[in-house]
C-alpha cells in the first residue's frame, strides 16, 4: 500500500513543478544542503531572496569564516573543496589570551598546535565571498547532478501551505514579478535568524541580545602570521586576529610585496561599535593595535569595515510537520569561538543522511520518523556549544581583577593537561561525537 501511494505521489509530481526538498534560504548553509541532497540524487529546490550575482559581490559580506575539519572533510566529500582549497589559509596554531586594552596580554595563555593531534591543520579561514562562489559553481558545473538542483533567486517565499502528503508553497519572482507554486515532501528553512518559514510555525524561540556588536574587516600586517589563530579575551569582548592568504590585492600590485593579511573579528559594546566605525582608517587601526599589540607589526585596514549586532537564539525544537530548521533559522550564537559557520554545516551534514536514508528505504523525507531523527542527532550538540558560547563570553567579558585570574590560571592549566587540551582540539575541529558520513569525508 504504501509503495502504490509512493509510485502515485511521484507520478502526480511529476505532471507538476515539485521536488522532494525545498530549501528556503540559498546562503552558504542552505546552498550546501542543496548541493548535497542533489548529489545523492533528490530533487531539490533552493529559493534565495538575493541575486546570486549579488551575494558574490565584495561589498556584500566582508567576512571570512573558519572552517573546521570536519566540516572541511564535508565539503571534500560533495565536490566543493577543490574550488576552495587554493583560497584557504590553514589555520595551524590557536592561541587564546586574556588581556586589557592597551596592556601587554597575559603570559598565561592556552596554545593549541596541530602537532599535538595529527599534524594537520586543526581548521581553515575563507572569506565568505568564495564560498558562495565554489558553491555556485558547484550547482552550474554539474556537482549537483542530472539538473537535480534548481535555485530560484531573486524569489520570495510568500506562504507554506503543509497539507498530509506535501507541502505547497507560493513564490513571487522579485527580478520579473510574477507568481508560482511549488509543491515539495519536505520544507528547509534555512532563512536566517528572524525565520519567517519558523514564525509562521509557531516555533517557540528563546532568545536575547548581549549588547555587544561584532566589527569586521581585514587587515594588513608587516609580519606573517605563520597560520595562528589569535583569540584574544578583552573586557568587552572578545578580539579575533585569524590568518588569511596573502593578498592579492591592490595594495601587492602597487607595492610589488607580499600583503600578509588577517581578518579581524572585534567585540565591542555598540555605542563605542559606533565610534570606532566613524574613525578614519588609521584612527581604526590604531585603536586595533592598542588592543592586539604589535605582535604583527604595524596594522593597515583594507577595504570595508562592518558591524553586525551579537545575539543568541535557539528554537525549543527544530522540527515540525513537513519542515526542518537548518542553520541560523534554528541556532545563533556568539562568534567567540568563530562556530556559527562550523554548526550549520553539521546540521547540513545530519539532516542531508536522513533524508538519502529515508529516500533510499523508499519512505517519505518529510515524515515524522525522519524528521525526529535529525532533531535526536542535533539536540545535544547544539545546546553544547550554545551553552559552551554563552558562558565563554560571559566569563570573559568583564575586568574584574579576581575573576580574571583565575580565568588565566584555567587557561594555563588547560594548556598543561595533554588529554584535556586533545578533547577540546577534537570538539573544535567537529571530530568528536556521533559524525554523520558527511563530516568524516565519505559519500552520501
Amino acid at each position: 500500500m504504501t509503495g502504490e501511494r509512493e509510485r502515485g505521489a511521484r507520478a502526480e509530481r511529476s505532471a507538476a513543478d515539485d521536488c522532494e526538498v525545498l530549501i528556503v534560504g540559498g546562503g552558504l548553509v542552505g546552498l550546501t544542503l542543496g548541493v548535497a541532497l542533489a548529489s545523492a540524487g533528490i530533487e531539490t529546490v533552493v529559493v534565495d531572496r538575493e541575486a546570486p550575482a549579488r551575494t558574490r559581490g565584495e561589498a556584500f559580506d566582508g567576512r571570512a569564516s573558519a572552517i573546521a575539519r570536519g566540516p572541511q572533510q564535508a565539503l571534500a566529500a560533495l565536490g566543493i573543496w577543490p574550488a576552495l582549497a587554493a583560497r584557504a589559509q590553514p589555520i595551524l596554531e590557536i592561541r587564546v589570551s586574556d588581556g586589557q586594552v592597551g596592556r601587554p596580554a597575559s603570559p598565561l595563555f592556552l596554545h593549541y598546535d596541530r602537532a599535538e593531534v595529527d599534524g594537520l591543520p586543526l581548521g581553515y579561514m575563507v572569506e565568505n565571498r568564495d564560498i558562495r562562489s565554489a558553491l555556485h559553481a558547484a550547482v552550474a558545473s554539474g556537482v549537483a547532478r542530472q539538473g537535480r538542483l534548481r535555485l530560484i533567486a531573486p524569489a520570495r517565499v510568500e506562504q507554506v501551505e503543509r497539507g498530509p502528503v506535501w507541502a505547497e508553497a507560493r513564490l513571487t519572482d522579485l527580478s520579473a514579478g510574477g507568481g508560482a507554486r511549488l509543491r515539495a515532501r519536505l520544507v528547509v528553512a534555512a532563512d536566517g535568524p528572524s525565520s519567517p518559514l519558523r514564525r509562521a510555525a509557531g516555533i517557540p524561540v528563546t532568545a536575547w541580545e548581549y549588547r555587544q556588536a561584532g566589527l569586521v574587516a581585514t587587515v594588513a600586517h608587516e609580519r606573517p602570521h605563520h597560520g595562528v589563530a589569535h583569540e584574544h579575551f578583552l573586557p568587552s569582548g572578545p578580539l579575533a586576529m585569524l590568518p588569511l592568504l596573502d593578498g592579492p590585492d591592490a595594495l601587492e600590485r602597487a607595492t610589488g610585496r607580499p600583503v600578509h593579511r588577517s581578518s579581524i573579528v572585534w567585540t565591542e559594546r555598540p555605542e563605542l561599535a559606533a565610534a570606532l566605525l566613524r574613525l578614519d582608517d588609521d584612527g581604526f587601526a590604531a585603536e586595533l593595535t592598542r588592543r592586539f599589540g604589535d605582535s604583527l607589526g604595524r596594522l593597515a585596514l583594507i577595504g570595508r569595515r562592518w558591524s553586525y549586532p551579537l545575539a543568541l537564539s535557539y528554537a525549543r525544537r527544530v522540527v515540525d510537520h513537513r519542515l526542518a530548521l537548518l542553520g541560523d533559522a534554528a541556532h545563533r550564537i556568539h562568534p567567540i569561538a568563530g562556530q556559527g559557520l562550523n554548526l550549520g554545516l553539521r546540521d547540513v551534514a545530519a539532516l542531508a543522511e536522513v533524508i538519502v536514508e529515508a529516500q533510499r528505504l523508499g519512505l517519505d523525507p518529510g515524515a515524522p520518523q525522519a524528521l525526529a531523527r535529525y532533531a535526536r542527532w542535533r539536540r545535544l550538540d547544539n545546546l553544547m556549544l550554545i551553552a559552551v558560547t554563552d558562558g565563554l563570553n560571559r566569563l570573559f567579558s568583564n575586568d574584574q581583577p579576581a575573576l580574571r585570574l583565575v580565568r588565566d590560571l584555567g587557561l594555563a592549566a588547560v594548556d598543561r593537561m595533554p588529554l584535556a587540551k586533545r578533547f577540546f582540539m577534537r570538539h573544535a575541529m567537529g571530530l568528536v561525537g556521533d559524525l554523520p558520513r558527511l563530516l568524516e569525508g565519505r559519500a552520501l
